[in-house]
């Protein structure tokens, strides 16, 4: 899937080394939702994540670069608030780090997610939240605020 310039994207520095904003991104219970399903660890790994019956979504770890990238795909998905459920089935959740001025930055790119979505505004809230307030709380502070509503369905 190719990056075009109207995937959602945001970015943000920190002193944090590029090895710890991998780790921190990589604990994806400690900033996502605590009730994530499956594991989260190496390539091909699949994990679920689900919110009250409004959203499901099942990633698989495509590409992992300690320090460097992390790239989930989107294997399926079920977002009950949009026409088309399946909007971010086929999506990719990319995480670039890189050094910056002294700093670490992170740009986290959701591939396919664009304005041409239904669940653009929605998702593009959640994504601020998620990655821009909690992973970032914990790389700041080593604590996240990950969705206490996530939920295990065994």
């Amino acid at each position: 899937m190719d990056l075009t310039k109207d995937d959602l994207t945001m970015t943000f520095a920190v002193d944090n080394s590029p090895d710890q904003v991998f780790a921190a991104i990589a604990n994806v219970r400690a900033w996502w939702g605590k009730g994530i399903e499956g594991s989260t660890d190496k390539i091909g790994d699949e994990f679920t994540y689900r919110h009250k019956d409004l959203h499901l979504s099942k990633q698989r770890l495509e590409e992992a670069i300690p320090g460097k990238k992390l790239v989930w795909l989107v294997t399926d998905a079920n977002l009950s608030f949009t026409a088309d459920t399946g909007e971010w089935k086929g999506t990719q959740l990319r995480f670039d780090i890189g050094r910056s001025g002294g700093q670490t930055e992170l740009r986290f790119t959701h591939v396919g997610l664009n304005p041409k979505r239904e669940c653009f505004e929605a998702c593009s809230k959640g994504w601020a939240y998620y990655v821009g307030e909690s992973l970032r709380a914990l790389l700041l502070t080593g604590t996240g605020r990950p969705d206490p509503r996530a939920i295990h369905h065994g």
